[in-house]
C-alpha cells in the first residue's frame, strides 16, 4: 500500500534521541491532505489517488482547477496548491477524506523528495569541490578547472565532465530518513538529518 502525504519543511533543529545522543533533525510539517480525484482501473487504467495540501485562494485558480477540485471542496471547504498523484492506494480512499500523520510511525523509514536551493551559475571549485591552483603571488591559476581533455585524441571534451555550470535548483530525494519523533496535534514530523531546500519550501514524503 502506497504511503504519502505532502508538506513544507520548517526547518532544522538539534534534540536528544532516546540513548542519550544529541543528533540534528529537519522539522517538517505534513498534511493534512485532502483526496481530489480517485483513479480506478476501470475508468483510468490504473489505481492511484491524487492528493492536495496547501490552502489557496478561489480567485488564484482558473476554472478548469476550480472543477477538478469541485468535490473535495464541498467535503474540506478549502482549494488546495500543490498536488501529487499515489499509486497503489487502498480502496476505501474517497475524495474528500483527509489523510495525515496517524499512517507513519516513530522509527519508520522515509523517502523525502524537494527541490534543493538554487545557487546560480558556479566555478568548479564551488560547484564540485576542485581543490584550485595556488593563492601565492604570481600564480594566473586560481580558481580554474585546469585541463578538461587531450588536444589530438580524441580532440574533444568527453560527456560528463565535471565543469562550471548551474548548481543546485533541482529535485533531490533522501532515501531511509528515519522518522525520530511525530506531533500529531500539530501535524509534524522529525526526521533525522537534513532534508535539501529552503524553509517553507514544498516536500513530499512517502514510502514505497
Amino acid at each position: 500500500m502506497a504511503k504519502g502525504l505532502l508538506g513544507t519543511k520548517i526547518g532544522m533543529m538539534g534534540m536528544w534521541d532516546k540513548n542519550g545522543k544529541y543528533i540534528a533533525v529537519t522539522a517538517l510539517k505534513c498534511g493534512p491532505c485532502s483526496i481530489l480525484q480517485v483513479k480506478t482501473p476501470d475508468k483510468d487504467g490504473y489505481s492511484a489517488v491524487q492528493i492536495g495540501f496547501g490552502k489557496i485562494k478561489e480567485e488564484n485558480l482558473s476554472k478548469a482547477e476550480k472543477g477538478h477540485q469541485k468535490k473535495a471542496f464541498e467535503a474540506t471547504g478549502i482549494y488546495v496548491r500543490h498536488a501529487i498523484e499515489l499509486r497503489d492506494f487502498p480502496d476505501a480512499a474517497e475524495v474528500g477524506k483527509q489523510l495525515d500523520l496517524s499512517m507513519f510511525a516513530e522509527g519508520d523509514r522515509v523517502y523525502v523528495t524537494s527541490f534543493s536551493k538554487g545557487r546560480g551559475f558556479q566555478g568548479v571549485v564551488k560547484r564540485h569541490g576542485f581543490g584550485g591552483g595556488r593563492k601565492s603571488h604570481g600564480s594566473t591559476f586560481h580558481r580554474a578547472p585546469g585541463s578538461v581533455g587531450a588536444g589530438t585524441d580524441p580532440s574533444e571534451v568527453v560527456k560528463g565532465k565535471r565543469l562550471p555550470g548551474r548548481q543546485g535548483g533541482k529535485k533531490t530525494t533522501i532515501v531511509n530518513m528515519k522518522v525520530v519523533r511525530i506531533i500529531p496535534e500539530e501535524n509534524l514530523m522529525l526526521v533525522q538529518g537534513s532534508v535539501p531546500g529552503a524553509a517553507g519550501s514544498s516536500v513530499y514524503v512517502y514510502q514505497k
